[in-house]
């Protein structure tokens, strides 16, 4: 089981990515992220879902057309950890990878 983050070790590591934050209520880090369309938004949702199955390591979110919501929390060691860290970083490569959203950033 991996070791949770707190403190300023949690902090440090936000710091490298712009955009998410501690979650209220949660011991987790969320981020929103804006798209143009459905169908941009899905894509997004499809590069991340086989990025984290290779880290088996899964996101929490959901999706309502344009925007999708991720949580990400490791169950198995009731909060935030390294592997939580590392997704992120992922999923916003795959944010980016997206090109420019003209709607706004994520």
């Amino acid at each position: 089981m991996a070791q949770t983050l707190t403190g300023s070790t949690r902090s440090t590591a936000l710091l490298g990515l712009p955009g998410w934050q501690e979650c209220i209520g949660k011991d987790a880090i969320c981020r929103s992220f804006r798209f143009h369309d459905f169908s941009q938004a899905f894509a997004f949702m499809t590069q991340v879902a086989l990025k984290a199955e290779k880290l088996n390591h899964h996101p929490d979110w959901s999706n309502a057309y344009d925007r999708v919501e991720v949580t990400l929390t490791s169950h198995d060691s009731g909060g935030v950890t390294e592997r939580d860290i590392r997704l992120a970083h992922l999923i916003d490569d795959a944010y980016q990878g997206m090109g420019p959203t003209p709607v706004g950033k994520g």
